[in-house]
């Protein structure tokens, strides 16, 4: 739900909206392309503006080349959603970050699941979620909820 709305106000206002498409290299994992986990969300409709493709965390490493589209169009501002909170979606917040953009990272139109740590201890989804935006506010992006970016007026790519 908090995609949708993004992405209706972000085409609202013309703004550039970039789809990232995790292809994993691995034929056993649900991002393998073919597989159902592969497919995009039904939240994610129309088409976008770049569809990158990637088998890493990070959309700065995929095709075509993320970084060179944005600087290409003057795009210095982005804003982040989609799945996983702790993985692809903090990974390219923190390579935005270096790269020098400006980075709003939505941090309820993200998702993660559970993880066990090394020794057993279980970390919930709300737990990693709430872990990655305080690693990131502050220092690679400006961590927001979807509330907060639709009350503003985004001029930037979206991801």
């Amino acid at each position: 739900m908090n995609i949708e709305q993004l992405l209706a106000r972000w085409r609202e206002r013309s703004s550039s909206v970039v789809f990232v498409q995790h292809d994993s290299r691995n034929p056993e994992s649900p991002l393998f392309p073919g597989s159902a986990g592969h497919a995009f969300k039904d939240a994610l409709t129309g088409a976008p503006d770049l569809l990158v493709s990637k088998s890493v965390n990070s959309s700065f490493y995929g095709t075509p080349d993320l970084h060179a589209w944005l600087q290409h169009r003057g795009i210095t501002q982005i804003a982040i959603c989609g799945i996983t909170t702790n993985h692809c979606c903090e990974t390219t917040a923190r390579m935005a970050g270096n790269l020098g953009y400006d980075v709003t990272f939505v941090i309820d139109a993200t998702h993660t699941f559970g993880r066990a740590a090394p020794d057993g201890t279980v970390f919930t989804a709300q737990q990693l979620s709430a872990v990655t935006a305080a690693n990131l506010h502050g220092e690679f992006a400006t961590v927001q909820t979807t509330a907060e970016v639709l009350a503003k007026t985004p001029d930037s790519a979206s991801l």
